[in-house]
């Protein structure tokens, strides 16, 4: 199954569509965390959900990164995302697997917790990077990002994501939409589309009968005008690397690089993004040490 985000125009600019088939990606995030079933859905709809979100706000080399912390016991979620496409993210306890809620379904709204906040932070290439900052609608992930969208962009919107944790903590499935209401909207064509949204099934329900992002924007918005701007492939990239990790040693005081040398005779350092680790020899450290700031 291919990963891949469309963009789309609904009747002439009333609406801004986003569908992603999210599954390889959040497979890979599965892997490298080694993530329990709650864990999972949490940091899965994060990534789906930065994905589409810096899909719609980003250009050229903008990045972004998305911070949600609800207070529950997956604890703070981290993710990075830009507009070509790519994420990378964790969450600082991947082991959670809780009770199904009412609907049984994944408690993701438990897993998160609601008692803090979703903050969006963009760098724009300028110099200071711009965050807005929201309190948590819900944990559920794709009810925040609505409410920022609406609240820190002044974007009416309705984000949906989803991810189907199989018994034995793999991935099947996982994607989501995101429709925004733009200013030319008719009051007719956004009840109609809150009346379909009402009754769609999960985007996740969706992939696993087979169905693509093409064919859930055309259950989205049966008998409107779709106009698809682009087809984008989306990914889990880590750009971490031995050289990386050695600059933003060099910035550590030279007193903890001498103690590494000394004690250690050596150092281990590992990405929390990916999970990578690097080794660092004596050698290797005396040369970050001879660059080292003070």
């Amino acid at each position: 199954m291919e990963d891949y985000l469309i963009k789309s125009i609904i009747n002439d600019g009333m609406f801004r569509a986003y569908v992603i088939n999210g599954t390889n990606l959040v497979q890979e995030a599965q892997k490298r965390h080694d993530t329990w079933s709650a864990a999972t859905a949490a940091l899965g709809r994060s990534l789906v959900g930065t994905t589409m979100l810096a899909a719609s706000l980003l250009k050229g080399e903008e990045k972004m990164t998305v911070r949600i912390n609800g207070g529950g016991p997956v604890g703070g979620i981290v993710v990075d995302g830009n507009a070509n496409g790519t994420v990378k993210g964790y969450l600082q306890h991947p082991h959670v697997s809780l009770p199904l809620n009412k609907r049984h379904h994944i408690d993701v709204g438990k897993a998160v917790g609601n008692q803090g906040t979703l903050s969006v932070t963009k760098d724009m290439g300028l110099k200071d990077p711009f965050t807005g900052k929201v309190g948590l609608a819900s944990g559920e992930i794709g009810d925040d990002f609505t409410y920022y969208l609406a609240q820190s962009e002044q974007i009416p919107s309705s984000v949906g994501v989803s991810v189907f944790v199989n018994p034995d903590e793999t991935v099947e499935v996982a994607g989501g939409f995101m429709i925004q209401v733009m200013p030319g909207a008719s009051d007719e064509a956004i009840n109609r589309l809150q009346t379909t949204l009402t009754h769609l099934p999960q985007v996740s329900d969706l992939l696993r009968q087979g169905k693509t992002p093409e064919d859930i924007l055309k259950l989205i918005f049966s008998n409107d005008k779709v106009k698809i701007l682009d087809k984008m492939p989306v990914s889990f990239v880590c750009d971490c690397s031995k050289d990386r990790f050695a600059k933003a040693m060099a910035s550590l005081p030279s007193k903890e690089i001498k103690t590494m040398i000394q004690d250690d005779h050596g150092a281990e350092v590992s990405c929390r993004f990916c999970g990578n680790k690097y080794q660092y020899s004596e050698t290797d450290l005396k040369a970050i040490l001879l660059k080292a700031k003070n």
